[in-house]
């Protein structure tokens, strides 16, 4: 039975009508709410689907928006600023995906993959809600991350009354949301089962697992002892515990259970369904998580038709309740939903925020100015330079580190390089790579790099990121100079002793290093326990550390030319650069 209240500020009144029943094509009902305006005139709707809850979203009214690191802050909450839809007169309509908060259905593993489609669902959703008498027929969507997600899943099913996206943040490619490199992140685990600053899914004992599902008790027993092998997750307790009782961890225990990129995670990829998109999309995404703004990027490459691309300054969360970015999404539905021309078509179709010079630039595509790919040679003494170390192995010696598992040390190893300061402004706006010759003691490791932009004053900020499980170093043919891709489709133990050449992808980045800032390249293969850029992140936002003792040395000799591959931006033909 639908409840209809109403909710009163000093300034605004909003119509709430509870527990709506969706109906869709297979005969499950959604459950959902709207928020409205007084008066019964029809009007646009903006939908947000998700698994979190509904009544959480519900929060967005009393709850002033929280910026990390508050102990308030609570990822889920995503849906938008209720007040402030209302308020530009659309309609908002919050629904519980199949299987979560109180729809019905069920849900299997992530996305439903195995299960109906969530586009389908989001499909006819949409058009019940155009279909309904406080709505005009037009509808946008609205809402981050997730919520984001489903934005996608939605358009490339062609709903006819949905009329345009704004995606603010969302996971695109599902396999590098959790594996960043080969190495898993911890960060969905918060997302799905409420830990770490998040509320997680809003559970029913309709999610269900897809690996179970899919094997025999013999089958699934044999898969877990296989994962249960790799001492990174068998020195991780809450793996061990999920890998054994399962129950209540369904999508978590799917992800876990599926290290390697494939077919688990093609069938519900939103950049492969992308081409199927012919609908106006505003893709906005923030610096400072760059496997979601290597995605953003992706997705935006993909799309065909109407498309903006917006990237905003570090740092990357956002507040909780999900307020940033209305202004720019209501110019963007004035426009495709409302009519108004506003101009929004008229402007350059990229725009990035260049953090050092906090400066704008825009063009047409990714990366958004002429860029030359320029090497950084690893050099002795913590040295970065452009020119290549002369002597041999003999003479150069590698540099190193042993780094003891997390579980008998807090201590995290890390070799740094360094530029000397720069004498003017340096911009590198683009992706880029790191070329490491590197010879390890296991068969296995972790590499992660980051990258920062060092002030004079000893202040630093993260400028990109790159990670590497080594049994993932395989290069696929998409691979170019600066922009290299790995497949992640096999896992190949490394043969301890040998020097390998490891290739990190430095996720994208756009950054003015000024005069007298350096570039510092710092290296391990474990996350520092907190720094400077982890105290913005919410606690469960790190990588699986490495469960056992490895030794690595670091090569950068005549033979051996270790090298940081980055995106040097470059005057246009008929510019000049400043003297």
């Amino acid at each position: 039975m639908v409840n209809v209240t109403t909710w009163d500020a000093s300034e605004q009144t909003i119509v709430i009508s509870k527990d709506l029943r969706v109906p869709m094509r297979d005969g499950v009902e959604l459950a959902a709410d709207a928020y409205s305006g007084v008066g019964d005139k029809p009007r646009p709707a903006l939908v947000a689907l998700s698994p979190y809850g509904k009544e959480l979203q519900a929060l967005a009214l009393t709850m002033p928006p929280q910026r990390r690191p508050s102990p308030m802050w609570d990822g889920c909450i995503e849906a938008g600023d209720i007040a402030r839809i209302v308020a530009e007169d659309y309609v908002h309509v919050i629904g519980d995906l199949r299987g979560s908060g109180h729809s019905g259905g069920e849900h299997i593993g992530n996305y439903n993959a195995g299960g109906v489609s969530l586009g389908q669902d989001a499909y006819d959703f949409i058009e019940w809600v155009a279909a309904q008498p406080w709505c005009d027929g037009n509808v946008g969507m609205v809402g981050i991350s997730y919520f984001g997600s489903m934005q996608v899943l939605a358009a490339a099913e062609r709903p006819p009354h949905l009329k345009a996206i704004f995606v603010s943040g969302g996971h695109y490619d599902f396999y590098e949301t959790t594996y960043h490199g080969g190495v898993m992140w911890f960060m969905p685990r918060a997302a799905r089962e409420g830990r770490g600053g998040d509320s997680g899914w809003a559970f029913t004992d309709r999610v269900k697992s897809r690996m179970i599902e899919k094997y025999s008790p013999e089958e699934l027993g044999a898969l877990v002892a296989q994962r249960l092998a790799d001492p990174d997750v068998a020195a991780w307790p809450n793996l061990v515990h999920v890998l054994n009782y399962p129950k209540n961890h369904e999508a978590w225990f799917d992800i876990v259970m599926n290290e390697l990129d494939g077919e688990w995670y093609e069938e519900r990829n939103p950049i492969t369904l992308a081409v199927n998109i012919d609908i106006p999309v505003y893709l906005q995404i923030d610096q400072g998580r760059g496997w979601t703004m290597d995605g953003t990027i992706e997705l935006f490459d993909a799309l065909k038709g109407p498309k903006k691309l917006d990237i905003g300054p570090y740092p990357p969360m956002q507040s909780r309740p999900f307020v940033e970015e209305h202004d720019k999404m209501f110019r963007w539905y004035d426009y495709w939903i409302k009519g108004i021309d506003n101009g929004v078509m008229d402007e350059p179709a990229v725009q990035v925020f260049v953090e050092g010079s906090r400066e704008r630039v825009s063009g047409e595509a990714w990366p958004p100015k002429n860029i030359e790919y320029t090497s950084l040679f690893l050099r002795p003494r913590g040295k970065l330079s452009t020119e290549h170390e002369p002597m041999g192995v003999q003479y150069a010696a590698p540099d190193g580190f042993y780094q003891a598992p997390l579980t008998v040390t807090d201590k995290v190893e890390i070799l740094s390089w360094s530029t000397p300061p720069f004498e003017e402004a340096t911009e590198m706006i683009g992706t880029g790579a790191a070329h490491l010759f590197v010879e390890i003691d296991q068969p296995d490791t972790n590499f992660i790099l980051r990258l920062w932009d060092y002030a004079p004053t000893g202040k630093r900020q993260l400028i990109t990121s790159g990670y590497l499980k080594a049994s993932h170093r395989e290069l696929d043919d998409r691979t170019t100079e600066g922009n290299p891709f790995h497949p992640h489709t096999r896992s190949v133990p490394v043969e301890p002793g040998v020097v390998e050449e490891y290739v990190l992808r430095l996720y994208p980045f756009a950054n003015t290093f000024t005069a007298g800032h350096r570039l510092v390249a710092e290296l391990s293969n474990a996350e520092p326990l907190a720094d400077e850029h982890n105290a913005l992140l919410p606690p469960d936002a790190f990588h699986l550390p490495v469960g056992r003792p490895v030794t690595h040395k670091v090569y950068r000799d005549a033979s051996h030319r270790s090298r940081l591959v980055l995106p040097f931006t470059v005057p246009a033909a008929g510019e000049h650069s400043a003297d």
